[in-house]
């Protein structure tokens, strides 16, 4: 013969699993609400410029193939051969990543660099500075831009990350 439930104890169950689930739920809204345990730093040390266009839509003279790659898209108007060489490097620092991104050189003349493909602006876009960045995802859209004068090895973080964040499918 079993033991008559005790309405009780059974209650303080209730309210024990009701506390376990409802617990989390009220810690989120308190860390939302006083901002406590949010980090305030961001890890990307590019830029977000949602201004810029996706590649099909730049004023490009030729359209490049670039594969449903991710695309390290640099302006080569200013200090062409350090920049190609700089992003070149960096291209290969990827190691067996690397084959993922295609590096597209926009303007400057010399020699091309291995796995470099070529455009031309047509025309010159309004959001274009002379030595600029875009890392553009394999829909073409932005994600980072970065200045001429930024640190490779930041950038090189950035996309290790963007790559690590997004397996190929």
């Amino acid at each position: 013969m079993s033991k008559p439930l005790n309405p009780r104890r059974s209650r303080l169950k209730l309210l024990a699993l009701m506390a376990i689930f409802a617990a989390p739920m009220m810690v989120a809204w308190g860390m939302v609400e006083w901002r406590v345990g949010i980090p305030d730093s961001r890890t990307a040390h590019g830029e977000l410029e949602p201004a810029v266009p996706a590649l099909v839509e730049w004023p490009l003279a030729t359209r490049p193939q670039v594969d449903d790659d991710w695309v390290l898209a640099f302006d080569c108007t200013r200090q062409c051969e350090r920049l190609a060489d700089q992003w070149w490097r960096l291209h290969r620092a990827l190691g067996r990543e690397a084959p993922r991104v295609t590096r597209l050189r926009i303007g400057g003349v010399g020699r091309t660099l291995p796995g470099e493909r070529l455009a031309e602006w047509r025309t010159t876009p309004t959001w274009q500075s002379p030595g600029r960045l875009w890392v553009l995802d394999p829909r073409g859209q932005a994600v980072l831009t970065y200045a001429p004068e930024a640190d490779p090895r930041q950038v090189l973080d950035d996309v290790s990350r963007l790559l690590r964040m997004n397996p190929r499918p």
